[in-house]
């Protein structure tokens, strides 16, 4: 988890109207992040699960651009500003009763705090004030006073064992299965996840919903391109320029305008109605996809997708993020208030306090485990193909051999052709010829005398093959 903060660099010319606000970023001052699941119960026979998610952090120094009870910032005076959004509905004579009394204890509109402070908390004199009449009211004050190891609420989530595609969904929230903060029922639904499990096989036409506690609303993402971290293919899901957009152009935010009708531009959400009635806006960092209008108010506002875009990448067959990156910005809405003179000069602004970059990773023996994973998966579903693949190989192999063996009979028959053959001319070739004559001349006397010569016929007689 990292912390930015933008620090007011000349809040006196702001104020005074001679200028608009400049700031410069500070940070990031940077927390680990536990969230294990606690209190596990599963419900209804396995088909739903209750859960929290208790959220602590703890500093880290090398991964930080400074030390927080160190470094200060000077930002809005946030209880001061809600304080004075409070007595809005009171009479003139009260705002201006309660303007002088703040400007006694040199209270103004900007205060200079540690980082620590503004995060974690500190005591507000005004506050203090303030519960000293009214009990109920925390004399402390710190954008994440009191959350370090608490949950964001009680969780049942859907197992998917009725339905995969239900799997990790949220039945209910804290006890209620619809919210009651917005103007419209479908604003006020509680849809999707809580963005840490998705159900398998991911598609790239579909919406993913997750339901944002510190947003106080559900938001969807869709399909922005493949990606691959550590070897693992993934889907990147990241919010659309709608989910934030006017109803003017998102007909089904209009349920988000409280009271109905009272609409902000595009890019911000008033979350007053969850934020115990403070002029709290959200928005993306540096008014990322927001109007025009919010980000030139500023001077210091760079505003870029690589920086400052949420996003999901989740691998599609498991529905398992294996990277998250959400960003959001914290925002006060700063406006002329009749009874407080501070204020004559200011004209409506959406003034920016500090953003959050919370990421996570897959860790390298996890991503090893997942590889593998869909190996096996791969393997699994792939597994007829696989085996009609090999039935096509061993058909092949199966007719070559047939045709080698036919083919070798056919060699071995002429063979035989031709050594029969070549046998009969040897025979041929082995006959001798010997001489016949008449018995006068074949008579041993002159058998011994006179020459070797044809006699009246020929006859043939085999004889044994003489050697060379």
């Amino acid at each position: 988890m990292q912390y930015f903060f933008f620090n007011v660099t000349n809040p006196d010319e702001f104020l005074a109207g001679k200028e608009k606000a400049k700031v410069t970023q500070m940070g990031p001052y940077t927390y680990r992040e536990y969230r294990p699941r606690e209190n596990v119960t599963y419900l209804e026979n396995g088909t739903k699960i209750f859960a929290t998610n208790p959220k602590s952090f703890v500093f880290l120094r090398n991964m930080s651009a400074g030390d927080p009870e160190v470094d200060r910032v000077t930002t809005v005076n946030i209880p001061m500003i809600a304080v004075m959004n409070e007595l809005n509905s009171y009479s003139f004579f009260v705002r201006t009763a309660v303007s002088m009394y703040m400007g006694s204890m040199g209270m103004g509109l900007f205060m200079n705090r540690t980082v620590h402070e503004i995060l974690w908390g500190f005591k507000d004199p005004l506050l203090t004030k303030l519960h000293a009449m009214r009990p109920e009211v925390d004399e402390h004050f710190g954008l994440m006073y009191n959350k370090n190891g608490t949950h964001e609420g009680e969780f049942v989530f859907h197992t998917g064992e009725k339905n995969y595609m239900n799997y990790g969904k949220i039945d209910t929230w804290n006890g209620i299965s619809q919210m009651n903060w917005w103007s419209s029922n479908q604003s006020n639904m509680i849809n999707g996840t809580d963005g840490s499990v998705f159900h398998t096989f991911l598609s790239r036409k579909e919406l993913l919903y997750i339901f944002a506690a510190d947003l106080c609303r559900s938001i969807h993402l869709g399909y922005v391109r493949d990606m691959e971290v550590k070897g693992i293919p993934a889907f990147r899901f990241a919010p659309p320029s709608d989910v934030l957009a006017p109803p003017d152009e998102n007909p089904a935010n209009a349920g988000f305008c409280v009271p109905a009708g009272d609409c902000l531009g595009k890019g911000v959400l008033k979350v007053s109605v969850c934020r115990q009635g403070a002029p709290i806006v959200v928005s993306f960092p540096h008014f990322y996809q927001a109007d025009e209008r919010y980000i030139n108010a500023i001077e210091g506002m760079n505003p870029n997708e690589e920086e400052h875009e949420t996003y999901l990448d989740i691998n599609p067959t498991t529905g398992v993020p294996i990277r998250a990156c959400k960003r959001a910005q914290l925002n006060i809405i700063l406006k002329r208030v009749r009874g407080f003179p501070n204020t004559k000069f200011l004209n409506e602004t959406i003034f920016p306090i500090m953003y959050v970059n919370e990421t996570a990773t897959i860790d390298d023996e996890s991503a090893a485990q997942m590889r593998m994973l869909l190996l096996i998966v791969t393997v699994v579903s792939n597994f007829p193909v696989i085996i009609l693949a090999l039935g096509v190989i061993l058909l092949v192999v199966l007719i070559f051999l047939v045709c080698r063996n036919r083919q070798r009979k056919n060699e071995v028959k002429r063979i035989d052709f031709t050594e029969a053959f070549h046998s009969f001319a040897t025979t041929k070739d082995e006959t001798a010829y010997t001489q016949v004559s008449n018995q006068a001349e074949d008579s041993p006397e002159n058998r011994n005398n006179q020459p070797l010569r044809n006699g009246s016929y020929i006859a043939m007689s085999p004889v044994e093959a003489q050697k060379c």
